[in-house]
């Protein structure tokens, strides 16, 4: 697909941003309500500390495989010729709310210090059942902000909940996933539709449903890469936004049922069309957490494991490069055995990152918060230093996304907008934005 337009489109980012502030006032009142004042915690995680991606700890080869061709051809020519991402915003009509519209218990899960300038939330009676998870958007996607001629948010959950909010995969039965594609282009009229992420098999013949929390997504060119838990071995799943297949018959079942296709209830499927497998054996450390970072030549992928609060070891944050081979587009660059090695990688001291976010020399963690009623914790860090905000005069409470009781759990993927300067997340029910400048001077 080719995109037209980039450099006039800057023009219209910029008229964006100078629209968000007044949307932040109303936002801002909502977060202060809960915050006293504001404090700054510094080095107490201490500065990144990089490794070599050759040693132990810092290597961390992807194997790349290829869903076969004939395969996706096959499921093709038994569900009807794939479609893409237009035609699914075509079908766009669950609404989001605007922020005004949602809950208090909802926006209590926003960002106290910095607060958002945008923010949505989705129908509880639509997302009941399911858990978020990540978020990217066609500012990923494209270096213009957009794909063809929409600007598109990605909201990925899973079916059924995940035990004290540990990374661990859910039970096969609960453990569907989903993804909201959120027609962006009128900033005040968000409406979505969904997707189910599938993994062809039989040859094609069929599919069955990804079995894994969405804790991270990027959607990078023509390809959107997920991270999975379905076993030991799985690290991304790779799906492309140019086969997108329609389902015909609307049930909770997936894959060929009686008179054609379903996807528990979506009205589109996409298959996947590759994988990324980690290396055999015990200790080997999982993505958890994955995004975009556009200021690198070339374009890359940055990820960060999972380590629970009390363990008693560092958080490992990893770096890949994307290909630059137009055959190849969205994937990651390989060698001669088709394996994805780090180009570099870090330790971090902080730990229950739910969210990683790598733009220039800083790296942005979401640390979740520290119980259900909490708000979590966004540390910017470097080979330097180390800074994080927290709000009250007593710094009880940290300055980030949180939740509360059970809307805490499942959120912090972060995802940045260059062409608009903004950084997407979400907590809860609530899809929220704010820019990375208004971040960055919290910061200090």
């Amino acid at each position: 697909m080719k995109h037209r337009g980039r450099h006039r489109r800057r023009r219209r980012g910029r008229a964006l941003r100078a629209t968000l502030a007044g949307t932040a006032l109303a936002l801002t009142a909502a977060a202060t309500a809960i915050s006293a004042s504001q404090a700054t915690v510094a080095d107490a995680e201490g500065a990144l500390q990089p490794i070599g991606v050759s040693t132990a700890a810092g290597r961390l080869p992807l194997a790349e495989h290829r869903v076969p061709e004939r395969w996706l051809d096959r499921l093709a020519s038994e569900m009807g010729r794939p479609v893409g991402v237009a035609t699914v915003l075509d079908d766009a009509d669950r609404p989001l709310r605007n922020a005004a519209g949602c809950s208090t218990a909802e926006k209590r899960t926003l960002p106290v210090e910095p607060a958002a300038t945008r923010a949505y939330c989705f129908d509880a009676a639509d997302t009941r059942g399911w858990r978020p998870g990540a978020v990217t958007t066609s500012g990923d996607a494209d270096d213009d902000g957009r794909w063809g001629e929409h600007r598109v948010i990605l909201s990925g959950w899973t079916r059924g909940g995940v035990g004290g909010g540990s990374m661990d995969g859910p039970a096969p039965e609960q453990g569907l996933a989903k993804v909201a594609f959120v027609d962006a282009d009128d900033s005040a009229r968000l409406r979505y539709d969904w997707a189910l992420l599938a993994v062809p098999v039989d040859g094609g013949r069929d599919y069955r449903g990804l079995v894994s929390p969405l804790s991270g997504m990027v959607w990078y060119q023509d390809k959107l890469l997920v991270t999975t838990r379905e076993d030991d071995r799985d690290a991304l799943y790779v799906y492309d936004m140019d086969r997108i297949q329609r389902a015909t018959v609307e049930s909770d079942a997936v894959g060929r049922v009686r008179g054609g296709w379903a996807a528990h209830g979506s009205r589109y499927v996409l298959p996947a069309v590759g994988s990324y497998t980690l290396p055999g054996g015990a200790g080997v450390p999982h993505p958890a957490a994955v995004s975009l970072d556009r200021s690198t030549s070339p374009d890359s992928l940055v990820a960060s494991e999972w380590v629970p609060a009390d363990a008693d070891r560092r958080t490992r944050l990893w770096r890949y490069a994307l290909s630059r081979d137009p055959a190849r587009s969205g994937l990651l660059a390989t060698g001669s055995g088709g394996r994805a090695n780090p180009v570099e990688a870090y330790e971090t001291g902080t730990a229950d990152v739910r969210g990683v976010l790598a733009y220039r020399s800083g790296w942005y963690l979401d640390r979740a918060p520290g119980s259900p009623d909490g708000h979590g914790t966004l540390w910017r860090q470097d080979a330097g230093s180390a800074r994080a905000t927290e709000c009250g005069t007593d710094e009880t409470r940290h300055c980030w996304s949180g939740g509360s009781g059970s809307l805490s759990h499942g959120s912090g993927s972060l995802s940045y907008w260059e062409e608009t300067g903004e950084v997407w997340s979400q907590s809860g029910r609530m899809l929220f934005a704010l820019p990375l400048a208004s971040i960055d001077r919290a910061l200090g």
